[in-house]
């Protein structure tokens, strides 16, 4: 097996690089990062409504025999081959590695492998969720916070064994949940990374941490492999989703794509000692003059999907990468979303989820 090496910046993220790697060297890293990040978790999440605690909790890919996991992955390196991984339908030949919107070939980069503690409670727990960033994205939005990574071809390419090493050593160090970020453009390489992952003993719940700009064919694949779908929905206008994030389509694949989500797993439930074991932990970043288009998706959350979908109501926007930036005349383009939101925003998103029905929203940030 080959690993990536990881080296830790002065945050202790660990910074794959690509050269093979003893399994004590990535270990010793890590246990290094999670010393340092477990100062800050004091205690262990609680959930105590018994009708979404499941005690006898397993990944549902250990339920798959080898035969289904081979045919998932042939399907999913075939979709590399006229790609339609996500909603862009580039039609190129990622196998041969031509890239399309997402600037990806046939190997996934990856910026950063980490034990995370600043995901939910449930989430991060006490050791940390593992963590695997993505470099590059399939969206263009405007006002990203990690433009960084989206934006710029960020770490290195690493094989699917390459990934489901990082995987195991991520167990090893003790965290709750593997945690893939931004897996949209890059699905095929994440199912063949998990079929690699699981003769070697793979053996958490895996995130799909996603912007939901997700193709209904790619989330199929991964139906039975994936424990625990975080859906980012970001907009409910198309002409918000065009301006901010370059997708028109945006808000309709993102509730197709949660509807297959919810469908695949149900409602977020956990284990007796509060992590999130099967569901979907559904996101939304709140905008600045955007309660709208919050309270829409509230709504529909509520009637469509579940009124017992688990909402994590987010407040930390901020202008970010293009969003200060003026037109050849000199005008903000952005002016509209260039601060952050304002308490009474906040405080109008909260309560336009409660009067839709929904009434799971996470604690962490409502404080």
């Amino acid at each position: 097996m080959t690993y990536c090496s990881a080296r830790p910046s002065a945050a202790g993220v660990l910074h794959v690089a690509p050269v093979p790697l003893r399994r004590a060297h990535l270990t010793e890293t890590l246990q290094k990062a999670t010393l340092e990040a477990m100062f800050s978790v004091t205690s262990k999440p609680v959930h105590t409504d018994a009708r979404f605690t499941v005690s006898d909790f397993r990944p549902c890919y250990r339920s798959l025999d080898e035969a289904d996991l081979k045919r998932r992955l042939l399907a999913a390196l075939r979709e590399l081959e006229d790609c339609a991984a996500c909603p862009r339908n580039c039609h190129v030949n990622r196998a041969a590695n031509e890239t399309g919107v997402c600037d990806t070939g046939r190997y996934a980069r990856v910026s950063s492998v980490f034990p995370h503690f600043g995901e939910e409670d449930c989430l991060r727990g006490w050791r940390g969720s593992g963590t695997i960033f993505f470099s590059l994205c399939n969206l263009r939005c405007v006002f990203c916070q990690n433009w960084d990574i989206s934006r710029q071809a960020a770490g290195t390419e690493v094989t699917g064994a390459g990934i489901a090493g990082l995987m195991i050593e991520l167990q090893a160090m003790g965290c709750h949940n593997i945690n893939f970020v931004t897996p949209e453009h890059v699905v095929p390489q994440v199912i063949e990374a998990i079929v690699a992952a699981i003769p070697l003993g793979l053996n958490l719940p895996i995130v799909y941490n996603t912007s939901s700009y997700d193709s209904l064919e790619s989330l199929r694949l991964l139906d039975g492999l994936i424990d625990i779908y975080m859906p980012d929905f970001k907009f409910w206008h198309s002409e918000s989703a065009k301006r901010l994030s370059k997708a028109k389509d945006y808000p309709e694949r993102a509730r197709e794509a949660i509807l297959e989500m919810h469908r695949q797993v149900g409602p977020l439930t956990f284990t007796p000692d509060g992590l999130a074991g099967r569901g979907v932990l559904l996101r939304h970043l709140v905008m600045p003059g955007q309660l709208d288009e919050s309270a829409a998706i509230f709504k529909w959350l509520a009637d469509e999907v579940s009124p017992d979908t688990y909402v994590n109501v987010m407040g930390q926007y901020r202008p970010e990468y293009q969003v200060d930036k003026a037109d050849s005349e000199g005008r903000k383009k952005y002016a509209d979303i260039n601060r952050r939101p304002r308490r009474d925003e906040l405080a109008g998103a909260i309560e336009a989820a409660h009067s839709a029905g929904l009434w799971r929203l996470d604690e962490r940030w409502l404080n």
